[in-house]
């Protein structure tokens, strides 16, 4: 599980937006989005630098905080 802080991500509109970015990456990830923290986090398969660059793609800046 890979855990990202994505901190210009306020409503629940960038959320679905962060999610359906990291969907395009693996189908299969399992998301949970905490927008009041700025925390995303993902169960994938797919690399973690693939995550993250879909989600810069999307719009959103965001650090790897947990692995």
């Amino acid at each position: 599980m890979y855990q990202f802080n994505v901190p210009n991500m306020t409503c629940g509109h960038c959320a679905g937006t962060v999610q359906r970015a990291i969907k395009q990456v693996d189908g299969q990830a399992e998301i949970k989005v905490d927008v009041a923290r700025k925390l995303v986090e993902v169960r994938s398969s797919a690399p973690e630098q693939s995550i993250g660059t879909a989600i810069r793609e999307a719009g959103y800046e965001n650090s790897l905080i947990a692995r």
